[in-house]
């Protein structure tokens, strides 16, 4: 489910060349671990909430679509190939990867699909040890390292 929050809600790329608004709250959030999602994110899964179509709008550039099945059609950004959208054709419905919006902490999957996809291992990954970037991303180690991701806002 997702939790109350304040309208429009804001997603976009890694590299801010699409910037999309949600004019309603954002629901059917999942995780889904089928092998066309594992590929088209590179990731053992993607996790996704939609919107009806006439509540989003691009304000900044546009995603581009890969007609991943005959009945769907997945958008990313061209520029940096962010993986932002999901969409069925015929249903007045669009989906978003929950990673590309502004405030993703926000929205929690409420249920998994495809899970005869899923990793074997992936149960298992809470129990893994836990790093934070800064204690593995260290300066000693690599210098001083940039940042060319857009920030999470417009």
């Amino acid at each position: 489910m997702t939790e109350a929050r304040g309208i429009p809600i804001t997603g976009g790329c890694q590299c801010g060349a699409v910037r999309y608004a949600l004019f309603a709250t954002p629901d059917g959030a999942s995780i889904c671990h089928c092998r066309m999602c594992q590929k088209a994110g590179g990731a053992p899964f993607m996790a996704f909430a939609g919107v009806p179509l006439a509540h989003h709008k691009f304000t900044r550039g546009a995603a581009k679509t890969y007609a991943s099945s005959d009945i769907a059609e997945r958008g990313f950004c061209a520029d940096c190939g962010t993986p932002l959208t999901y969409r069925i054709h015929g249903r007045d419905r669009i989906s978003f990867t929950i990673g590309s919006f502004d405030r993703p902490a926000a929205t929690a999957p409420s249920e998994q699909v495809g899970v005869e996809a899923a990793l074997p291992w992936f149960p298992s990954l809470a129990s893994l040890p836990a790093l934070k970037t800064s204690d593995w991303l260290t300066e000693d180690k690599y210098g001083p390292v940039g940042n060319k991701q857009h920030g999470d806002r417009d």
